[in-house]
């Protein structure tokens, strides 16, 4: 089959005959339709930080037809449209056994521990795929898994309806929470260096757009500053800025990769009695964003790319790392465009 491997950094190419993985007992045999470049597979590109081998094929964020089952896989069926839960826990700490697995010490994630969904083909454990809607094409299961991090993220911001909000990042998991927070109602600030991609959200969600400087900041919401922040960046300087902005009291959730290590003033945590929150992942979030998904469409159409098949996805990561792309999510279709995409 074809696949698309990762032999180390700033190293990644298609290799067209790498051999079917095999089947073990209570796995299922899955030919991808659709899979998602994600942020942390550009990170990786670059760092390595996470990859727990090499070569590996990358992509955790996928969706596929089931087409062989071995052993004992619940309910999962031949022909079944399914999506995969990214997430690869411990399975003996205490949070894996209450079914917390993002907050696993050892968490790993498909793609980085196990090969990913940029191939042809990719076998999984049977608990790790969700059933997805066979009336809903494929390429929007690709989505599931990002929409399920930007739908954790937003829990954990927890802002009532009608607060306002500053997003920072408009990329995947920022656009996406943009889009769930506007739909619920608040006042959705997004701060976002790409120029199309700021106009881009603004005009399909109906955000506001919103600059680094303090002047615009204020003239939004007053020297005190927001009382909720969201942050998709991982920079640090945005980081750092968030800090200082934030309202006394206020709540800041971190949801980007952090390339460096921000310097914060840790006595404005203390005396502003800031709230400073993390996102790992998603907790039981999957289902809700699998349910979410029909009323999303005509929004998302707007939001990702066509599919590109596996043997562009080396100039995708370059495009992506030049911060070229506009749209939120870039799509691979591995086995080309058909009638499930």
């Amino acid at each position: 089959m074809q696949a698309v491997r990762l032999f180390g950094l700033n190293d990644i190419r298609l290799a067209s005959r790498v051999p079917a993985p095999a089947l073990p007992d209570g796995s299922i045999r899955i030919r991808v339709a659709a899979a998602g470049i994600c942020g942390s597979d550009l990170h990786n590109f670059i760092s390595g930080q996470w990859v727990s081998h090499d070569p590996v094929t990358p992509g955790h964020e996928l969706s596929g037809v089931i087409t062989e089952i071995k052993g004992d896989c619940g309910d999962r069926k031949l022909g079944e449209h399914v999506v995969a839960d990214s997430r690869i826990g411990c399975g003996a700490c205490r949070h894996c056994k209450a079914g917390a697995v993002n907050l696993c010490r050892k968490l790993g994630f498909v793609g980085e521990a196990c090969d990913g969904g940029f191939a042809q083909e990719v076998v999984l454990p049977a608990s790790q795929v969700l059933p997805f809607p066979s009336t809903i094409p494929l390429r929007y299961g690709a989505l599931v898994e990002p929409l399920s991090v930007s739908l954790h993220a937003v829990h954990r911001l927890g802002a009532p309806s009608g607060a306002s909000i500053v997003v920072c990042g408009g990329g995947t998991i920022g656009g996406l929470a943009a889009m769930l927070l506007q739909r619920r109602g608040n006042t959705v600030h997004v701060l976002e260096r790409n120029a199309e991609r700021q106009a881009l959200l603004a005009r399909h969600l109906g955000t506001t757009p919103l600059s680094a400087e303090e002047a615009d900041w204020n003239a939004c919401f007053g020297e005190e500053g927001p009382d909720y922040i969201l942050d998709a960046t991982g920079a640090h300087q945005v980081l750092e800025m968030a800090c200082n902005r934030l309202a006394s009291g206020g709540r800041l959730v971190l949801a980007g990769i952090f390339h460096q290590k921000p310097q914060i003033d840790f006595n404005l945590i203390v005396e502003r009695e800031l709230e400073i929150l993390g996102v790992s992942a998603f907790a039981d979030e999957m289902p809700q964003a699998i349910a979410l998904i029909p009323d999303l469409i005509p929004t998302l159409d707007a939001l990702i790319t066509a599919g590109a098949p596996l043997a562009d996805l080396p100039d995708r990561y370059a495009h992506l790392l030049a911060g070229k792309e506009s749209r939120l999510k870039t799509l691979i279709a591995p086995n080309g465009i058909d009638a499930t995409w």
